[in-house]
C-alpha cells in the first residue's frame, strides 16, 4: 500500500514551487558567498533595495523557461540524463535573460544591473547543482523504497566493453533484482584496478580474491564473439570456486540495441566443448536446394530434422519428409508451419524397407536431391538385434539409393557416422557397409552418390547430453560407461550446415569428414554438467562407472589408419580416400541381406567380419567370431 502512495504522481504545482524555492535559495547562497559569509546590516539593506526590484523578475523568468522547455512535465522520480540536459539549457537560458535584463534595467530604469556577475556566475552553478542533485536524490531514494528486499547476489560481469557496460545498466535498472555489480572482469591490463561508472575492473585471476571477500556468486559473461577456448578457460576458473556463470544473449538476438534481464541466461554445456563453431557461408548450397524437390529420410530424428528446417530456410520449390515415427514427425510439421509458413511440404509415414512404398513416393514426387538420415543407430540396441540393423542400415539404403538412380535424382548425400571407421559393434558395422553400398553405385549410375562423416551430435536423440540431464534432474547418479571414453561432439547446426556444404561440393564418390577439433572426456562432460547446475560432481550429484556397453569403444575415429584425406576449399571439411568396394564384397553384400531377412543374426555377424575385415568386436558375444 505504501508503494502504491508513493507511486501517486505529486501535483504539478508542488514541484513548480519547490523548484522555485531551491532557485531562490541558490541566489541567497551565491550573495552569502560574494560577502564571504560576514555582510553586515546596512550592506544587506542596500544590497536588498536593488535586489527586491529583480526578485519578481527572477521567478518569472524561471517559471517561464522551465515551462517552455517542459522540466516539469515529468515525473521526477524518473528523471533521466534527457532531463538532466533539459534542466541545464533552461538554467543556460535563463542566465542569458538575466544578463539581457540586467542591461536593460542598467541603461533604461535606474542605472542598477539585476544581479552582480559574480552573483549571477554562482547563481547558475548553486541553481544547476541544486536542481539536478534534488532530482536524483528523489529518484534513488524511490528506487531503493520500491527495491525487492532481499539478499543480494554479488556478481561481476566479464567484460567492460559495450555489451558489458549495457549488461550493468540493465541489472541497476531492473528494480526487482537482487544483484549487487562488485565491478568488471576484463582481459585488458590496462583496464585493471581502474573504475568504469564506478564500478572497478579486476582480471580474471582476481576471482579467488573476490570469492573470498565478498562471497562471488556468479560470472555474467558480456563479450560478443568469445572464443569458445576462453569461455572454457573462465568457466572452469568459476566452476573450480564454485561460482556460477552466465551470458547475456547475442547481439542479433536483441530488440533495438538492447536486452532484458530475462534473456542473460545460464551457458549451456554447447559452450564448453573448448572448440570453435563451423559456419559455412557457401552460395552454391542455396543453388542445390533452390525451387527444387528435396526428399529428406529420418526427417523425424535429430539431424534429419535439423536438415529440414535448414533446407526450408533455403526456399525449396516442396520439401518431402520420410519417416516412419509419427509422433515426432507431426511436432516437426507444427515447427515448419509456425516458422516458415510460405514453404510447401509433405509428411510421408513409411519405412525405408518397404519397396512399394518408396516406389510409389518417387514416382509421385520425383525428388531431385535426397538426403538419407535414416538409420538405426543406438550402439547396444544393434548389438542385441544384427538383423534388423542390416535390414534397415543397409537394405533401406541399397533401396533408397537404387531409386534415386531409377529417378533421375541429381544427387544422393547419405549420413554415416565415425563409427563405421574401424567399427567395434553391428551399428558402426552395417553403416560401413552402407557406405560401400553407396560407393558402388556411385560407380554404375549417373546420380552423384556422396557420403557425409562426423561424430556425435548435442543434444541429438538417445545421446549422452539429454541422458546426463535426466540424471541430475533425478538428483543422481550419472552413470559413465568407463573413465577414458571420449567422443568427438558438434551441435546440430553445424552437423547440419557440413551436410549441406558437402551435398553442394561433391560430385559423386567422396566420404566427407569433418574437423571435429578435440576428442571430449566422457567423464568431465558430466562434471561439467554437474557444475553447470550449480552443484558439485560426487559432493551433490555422484557418478558412477557401469563398464563398456557391448560394442562400444573407448576412442571413436574420424579415419581408419588406412586411409589418407585430400583437402577441399574448406579447412574444416576432408575427403577420405577409402578402398574401393570389390566386385566379391558387392555380391557379399547381396548375401548378408539374404541371411537378415532369414534374422540368422550369428551368421550375419559372420560375413560382416569378411566384408569389413577391419571389424573387431569389443565387450560383445561376437568377439568369438574374430580370429
Amino acid at each position: 500500500m505504501r508503494v502504491l502512495q508513493l507511486k501517486k504522481n505529486t501535483p504539478r504545482w508542488v514541484i513548480i514551487l519547490l523548484d522555485v524555492l531551491i532557485h531562490l535559495f541558490a541566489l541567497f547562497f551565491a550573495y552569502l558567498i560574494r560577502f564571504d559569509l560576514k555582510a553586515d546590516f546596512s550592506l544587506i539593506q542596500t544590497e536588498w533595495a536593488i535586489l527586491a526590484k529583480s526578485l519578481w523578475f527572477f521567478v518569472l523568468v524561471k517559471v517561464l523557461v522551465f515551462g517552455f522547455f517542459q522540466i516539469h512535465q515529468g515525473l521526477v522520480r524518473y528523471s533521466s540524463t534527457d532531463d538532466f540536459k533539459r534542466i541545464l539549457f533552461a538554467e543556460i537560458i535563463s542566465s542569458l535573460l538575466f544578463i539581457i535584463g540586467g542591461l536593460v534595467r542598467f541603461y533604461w530604469l535606474d542605472h542598477y544591473y539585476l544581479f552582480p556577475n559574480s552573483v549571477l556566475i554562482m547563481e547558475f552553478i548553486f541553481s544547476t547543482a541544486f536542481v539536478i542533485s534534488g532530482r536524483l536524490l528523489v529518484k534513488l531514494l524511490y528506487l531503493e523504497y520500491i527495491k525487492e528486499k532481499g539478499t543480494e547476489v554479488p556478481l561481476v560481469i566479464f567484460g567492460a566493453g559495450v555489451s558489458g557496460l549495457l549488461t550493468k545498466r540493465i541489472i541497476e535498472k531492473d528494480t526487482a533484482s537482487l544483484q549487487n555489480i562488485l565491478g568488471f572482469i576484463d582481459d585488458n591490463p590496462n583496464l585493471k584496478n581502474k573504475r568504469i561508472e564506478g564500478a572497478r575492473v579486476y582480471q580474471l585471476e582476481d576471482l579467488a580474491l573476490l570469492k573470498q571477500k565478498f562471497n562471488l556468486h556468479t560470472v555474467i559473461v558480456a563479450v560478443q564473439n568469445l572464443s569458445a577456448v576462453r569461455l572454457q578457460q573462465i568457466a572452469e576458473a568459476a566452476f573450480e570456486l564454485g561460482i556460477q556463470i552466465q551470458r547475456v544473449p547475442e547481439a542479433k538476438s536483441w530488440t533495438n540495441g538492447t536486452f532484458q534481464i530475462k534473456q542473460v541466461t545460464k551457458i549451456n554445456i554447447n559452450d564448453l566443448l573448448g572448440r570453435e563453431v563451423i559456419e559455412l557461408q557457401n552460395p552454391k548450397v542455396s543453388e542445390l536446394i533452390a525451387n527444387r524437390v528435396i526428399l529428406v529420410t529420418g526427417a523425424a530424428g535429430s539431424i534429419g530434422s535439423g536438415l529440414a528446417k535448414s533446407i526450408a530456410a533455403l526456399q525449396p520449390q516442396r520439401l518431402i519428409l520420410l519417416d516412419q515415427a509419427e509422433s515426432p514427425l507431426f511436432e516437426l510439421e507444427q515447427e515448419l508451419k509456425q516458422q516458415y509458413p510460405l514453404l510447401t511440404f509433405e509428411l510421408v509415414i513409411g519405412d525405408i524397407c518397404d519397396e512399394k512404398r518408396m516406389s510409389k513416393l518417387f514416382e509421385l514426387f520425383l525428388p531431385e536431391v535426397v538426403f538419407h538420415a535414416a538409420a538405426y543407430k543406438h550402439v547396444p540396441l544393434m548389438e542385441d538385434n544384427p538383423a534388423e540393423a542390416i535390414r534397415n542400415n543397409i537394405g533401406g539404403t541399397l533401396l533408397i539409393a537404387r531409386l534415386a538412380a531409377q529417378f533421375e535424382v541429381n544427387k544422393f548425400v547419405m549420413v554415416s557416422t565415425d563409427k563405421a571407421v574401424n567399427p567395434t559393434n553391428v551399428m558402426g558395422a552395417s553403416k560401413r557397409i552402407a557406405e560401400m553400398v553407396v560407393d558402388v553405385l556411385n560407380e554404375k549410375q549417373q546420380t552423384a552418390y556422396i557420403t557425409t562423416r562426423f561424430g556425435n551430435v548435442l543434444g541429438s536423440n538417445g545421446s549422452v547430453i539429454p541422458t546426463f540431464e535426466k540424471q541430475i534432474a533425478a538428483g543422481g547418479p550419472i552413470t559413465v560407461t568407463d573413465e577414458r571414453i571420449t567422443r568427438f561432439f558438434m551441435t546440430i547446426p553445424e552437423a547440419c550446415q557440413l551436410v549441406l556444404e558437402a551435398a553442394a561440393m561433391g560430385n559423386g564418390g567422396e566420404i566427407f569428414v569433418f574437423e571435429m577439433g578435440q576428442a571430449v572426456k566422457i567423464i568431465d562432460l558430466a562434471k561439467k554438467m554437474i557444475l553447470l547446475t550449480g552443484k558439485q560432481p560426487y559432493k551433490d550429484i555422484d557418478i558412477q562407472i557401469t563398464g563398456l556397453r557391448p560394442g562400444e569403444k573407448l576412442y571413436e575415429e574420424v579415419l581408419a589408419s588406412s586411409e589418407n584425406t585430400l583437402a577441399t576449399h574448406h579447412p574444416k571439411i576432408l575427403i577420405a580416400k577409402t578402398r574401393q568396394t570389390s566386385e566379391e564384397q558387392e555380391k557379399g553384400i547381396y548375401e548378408l541381406l539374404a541371411i537378415a531377412e532369414q534374422q540368422q543374426n550369428e551368421a550375419c555377424v559372420t560375413l560382416m567380419k569378411k566384408l569389413v575385415p577391419e571389424f573387431i568386436s569389443n565387450n560383445s558375444t561376437y568377439q568369438k567370431l574374430d580370429k
